[in-house]
């Protein structure tokens, strides 16, 4: 097989790691996803993982909980970081070398991020976990996502949801809402459809970072997408 991608960045929410539960991890979420990274391990293309952490904490009200943005914000990375450590231990029980970077210093679990580093373990067929958002408060994982594939000079970024691809409305609420599978940003953006927030969006518009959205939850279709199957949604310039 010759790979539709050779570096991706698979950026997954922390609400997809749920499963059923209304919070936490759900360990058969967890195997699947290990799982399928492994199958694209195991054909020699390089993976980076960025998780957000929005089955633990999610921002909250500044004027309901007195927790102020920016604390809200640091308590969200450390989220991200226990997601990924999750990962890398479910990774790791079948059979990929991970290693997991943390964009806030926190020694004892994961490894500070260090560009140079991150593209070194890639080449050697390590699974790298980018964890602490970007490591500023008002900044979300999908634009840590986004900083983060621009940075190892992934060839696109792969967005992990539950739905099968981007709609011109939510799909879940209007059964006749029409999917794309093609898109430039540009009507993206005049469409106002929510791929990812501005900041995300724009990153990957200016250094033409392609995004295909898919369907993270139906097994096998990480793999179909790196095998060139047209899967999801494809936005580009």
């Amino acid at each position: 097989m010759t790979p539709r991608y050779n570096r991706v960045l698979l950026k997954l929410s922390g609400e997809s790691l749920m499963g059923d539960n209304a919070f936490g991890l759900d360990p058969k979420i967890l195997e699947q996803y290990a799982n399928d990274i492994k199958t694209a391990t195991d054909a020699g293309i390089q993976v980076a993982l960025v998780i957000g952490g929005g089955n633990i904490y999610r921002g909250m009200n500044e004027k309901e909980t007195g927790i102020e943005r920016a604390q809200g914000d640091y308590m969200g990375m450390l989220a991200t970081v226990i997601n990924g450590i999750a990962m890398q231990s479910m990774l790791e029980k079948v059979g990929v070398q991970t290693r997991l970077q943390s964009a806030i210093k926190m020694d004892q679990v994961a490894e500070p991020f260090i560009r140079r580093k991150a593209i070194r373990h890639l080449e050697k067929g390590r699974v790298v976990i980018f964890g602490a958002g970007t490591g500023n408060p008002y900044f979300t994982t999908d634009t840590a996502g986004s900083l983060r594939a621009v940075e190892i000079n992934a060839d696109a970024i792969l967005k992990g949801t539950r739905v099968d691809g981007i709609y011109d409305s939510d799909p879940e609420k209007n059964k006749d809402a029409v999917k794309f599978d093609k898109i430039t940003f540009s009507d993206a953006i005049s469409k106002n459809l929510k791929v990812m927030d501005m900041t995300a969006f724009t990153l990957c518009q200016e250094n033409k970072m392609p995004i295909l959205v898919f369907d993270m939850n139906t097994p096998g279709n990480l793999f179909k997408i790196l095998s060139g199957e047209n899967i999801g949604t494809l936005v580009n310039n």
